[in-house]
């Protein structure tokens, strides 16, 4: 028989956190590796691209310009919520990234562009930002 008390998965949380947010990290020394690779290799325009979609997915704060519902510090308005929420999504940067190689296009710059995008988002994700609640707030 063991005397020892059963752990609790409280402490775990932190080091979760820690561990999720490393492995979004790698991803995004990744994807900004691969970004300015296919920049290297394709020309300016692909390093352009990449360049572009990598702060395109925060241009969506505009779609809050006008909003005159009020707001709390850290709470983006309700009207920018589905394009914040759209273009921070990995899973469509991949989809397009798995579109793109079936389909054999031609264009680099293209796929340099998703790999910007893609590096954007795991910056993001990195860092804390994650994607936010129909009231504008970070998830937790």
């Amino acid at each position: 028989m063991s005397t020892t008390a059963p752990t609790t998965t409280t402490p775990l949380k932190p080091a979760l956190r820690t561990a999720r947010r490393a492995a979004w990290l790698a991803l995004a020394l990744f994807w900004s590796a691969f970004a300015v690779l296919e920049g290297v290799n394709h020309g300016w325009l692909a390093g352009l691209f990449a360049l572009a979609l990598f702060i395109a997915p925060d241009l969506t704060f505009f779609a809050a310009l006008g909003a005159t519902d009020p707001v709390r510090q850290g709470q983006l308005p309700a009207r920018a919520v589905p394009f914040y929420n759209a273009a921070h999504r990995a899973l469509i940067p991949l989809a397009l990234m798995v579109a793109y190689t079936l389909l054999s296009l031609p264009w680099a710059p293209l796929f340099a562009g998703m790999c910007g995008w893609l590096a954007h988002i795991s910056y993001d994700r990195a860092f804390g930002y994650g994607l936010r609640t129909k009231e504008g707030f970070q998830r937790a």
